[in-house]
Order: C-alpha cells, then structure tokens, then sequence
C-alpha cells in the first residue's frame, strides 16, 4: 500500500519530527554550538536553501494537500501565534507562539506581537537558562548521562556497521569530526543533524533564536525575564522517550542530506502564515502507514508537548497574577484540544486570538 507525498519520504517526515524536537528542545541547539563551535566549516554564514513542500504537494498531490488542510481546520486553536490571555482585575497578558530560529524571517516579531512585547512588564521564556552558558553548564554537568554516554557505550556501538558509516559520512559532509560526537546522546545529535547547515553555522556565529532574543532584548529594557523550566527538566523529558526510537530516528534522518533545508524551509513558511495546526497534520500524512508506530509518536507528542504544558500553566500563573506578562514558548505547544490556548481557558482565562 501506497501512502507517499511525493516531495516528502519516510526520512524527510522523521526530519520534520526531529526538526519539532529541536523546536521544543531549544537549548540543544545552545548545547551543539558551545561543544561543536570551534569545529564549524561554515561559520561565516552560509543561505539556507530550500522548498517549500506544502506549496510543491498542493500542485503534485491536491488530494492529500486537502485532507491535510481539513486535519488542520479541525484543530482547536491552530490558527494565530498571538493570544491574550484576561483574568478581572488583571491587566491582560499575551501568550506567543514562536520557532526556537535563528532566521530573520522568525526573529522579527509581527506588528501586534511588538506592540505587546514592548508594553509587557515583564517577558516569560521556557527556560532562562540559556541565557547563562555558565550556569547551564554547571547545572548539567551534574547529569552529564543527560548529554553523554558515561559507560562503554558508544553511537556506533549502538548502529549497524552500514548505518555507521552513513553516520559518520553525514557527519563529514557537515565539518563535525565524528570522534567529537561519538559519546554524544542520540537525542542531541539528532537535534544538530536535524537543522540546515546555515542555521547551526547562525548560531556558532553568536546569532540568538527568537526566543533569546526577546529575553535578551528584555532585559536591556529592564523587563523581568522569568522562565517556566529548568535544563535538566527538558532533557529529561527527551530522555525518557526509548533509546531505540532515537536511534532510529537519527538514522533516517541521517539519510536526509540536502532535504533538511525543505523541511526547514516548510516549517518556517506556517510559522509565518501562524499556521501552528498544520504541523503536525503534514508530520502524520509524511509517515508511511506501513512503517509508522502509532504508540512510539504518540509517546513523543505526550512526553514533548501535552506534559509539558501542564507544568507550563501551572508555573506561569503566579507570574501572569501580576498582569502585563508576554509569554514566549514554542508555537507547537499552542494549538490542538491539549495546547496550550485550552490550558489557559481551563485554568479561567479568557483567551482569545490577536491579529486575525
């Protein structure tokens, strides 16, 4: 049985879940940079090149395309990367949606969203960490079985002799020594092999993803920045999910070459269209059905993104107590009948979208 979108394979729709990890998991690209920065070829900013594949499987296969579209009108909140969120009494705060990017394109706010940020007391992120490289390495050097195989272990050890070789041959085309990585957790390669040379090469250049940027921005206009988790907290959410599937998923994606930067390319045109609720519907349509492992994804979008959420409203309500907060997470944590946007109206708020 048949089930292909004809610009996006099995390796390019595991790219795309991977690509959504390093977008949940931002502080893996922190982490990829301080370790690989001195090994970058590529540092003086190469142009990310890309297609993208929504707009090309619109006029290769209408059919799908549709049945994507109406997947993504049915979710719950997947339009718009602006919300307010109002309580009586309380001067409104805004919840935004943004892609853990380096790209231009990403990094500047639209209108409404500025507006926001500018009028904010004070700015939430998902962790504040990263804005500490000290402090973020201190802290996971308590764990470092987080980041590394602290045993005999070894990527290799865990991969066929073919699936080895692809590795390490990816790992060449992308200037990265493979003794560098070859204790590195698969999660974390994962995360850097997912992502176009010219966004990793962005940021060992000292470039900030949005995220960052707004805290840092933030704090030069002497805002509070507050963060919702801690380091260890994201990974160990990452590590929780079965060393097979990581595993797995980092050889496919290895597989990948070039179409890295369609998948980049198709991630950040939603992200400009606010189109959050299309991610995931072109994620599962990507997934041949005969090869696809319902329970082993399900997982992932629990542990990744539902669970999450959860400790996300509960950790950010004392701050948005005070009124006048801009809260900046991950676009993929707003929309679906488990998002965030729901939380928050579960929670008392009334939320409703900005800029639609």
């Amino acid at each position: 049985m048949k089930r292909v979108i004809a610009i996006a394979d099995r390796a390019a729709a595991v790219s795309l879940k991977l690509l959504v990890a390093a977008n949940i998991l931002f502080l893996l690209s922190f982490l990829i940079v301080m370790l690989l920065t001195a090994g970058r070829a590529h540092a003086e900013g190469p142009v990310c090149k890309g297609t993208d594949m929504l707009s090309a499987l619109q006029a290769s296969d209408p059919g799908t395309y549709q049945k994507i579209e109406a997947e993504a009108a049915a979710t719950p909140n997947g339009k718009g990367l602006l919300w307010k969120l109002e309580k009586p009494g309380k001067k409104p705060s805004f919840l935004f949606g943004t892609m853990h990017m380096t790209d231009p394109r990403v990094t500047t706010l639209p209108a409404a969203a500025q507006k926001a940020f500018d009028a904010a007391d004070a700015v939430i992120i998902e962790t504040t960490e990263v804005l500490d490289q000290k402090k973020m390495m201190a802290a996971l050097l308590k764990e470092p079985d987080l980041m590394m195989f602290t045993d005999n272990t070894t990527l290799s050890s865990l991969l066929s002799p073919d699936d080895a070789a692809a590795m390490n041959k990816a790992l060449d085309a992308r200037g990265i020594p493979s003794a560098t990585v070859a204790k590195m957790k698969p999660w974390m390669l994962s995360a850097m092999v997912a992502l176009p040379a010219c966004e990793l090469a962005r940021k060992a250049g000292g470039a900030p993803v949005l995220d960052v940027k707004l805290a840092e921005d933030a704090k030069a206009s002497g805002k509070d920045v507050e963060g919702l988790e801690t380091v260890a907290d994201q990974l160990h959410a990452m590590a929780s999910l079965p060393i097979a599937l990581h595993m797995k998923d980092l050889v496919e994606t290895l597989k990948l070459g070039d179409k890295v930067n369609d998948v980049n390319e198709t991630m950040i045109v939603l992200y400009q269209r606010g189109d959050t609720g299309l991610f995931w519907p072109l994620f599962r349509a990507a997934m041949p059905g005969e090869q696809d492992d319902p329970a082993a994804y399900a997982a992932f979008e629990e542990t990744m993104i539902t669970s999450r959420n959860k400790v996300m409203v509960d950790h950010a309500q004392p701050i948005l107590a005070r009124g006048n907060a801009f809260m900046a997470v991950g676009a993929l944590h707003l929309p679906g009948p488990q998002g965030l946007v729901e939380d928050f109206r579960k929670a008392g708020y009334t939320v409703t979208a900005v800029g639609l």
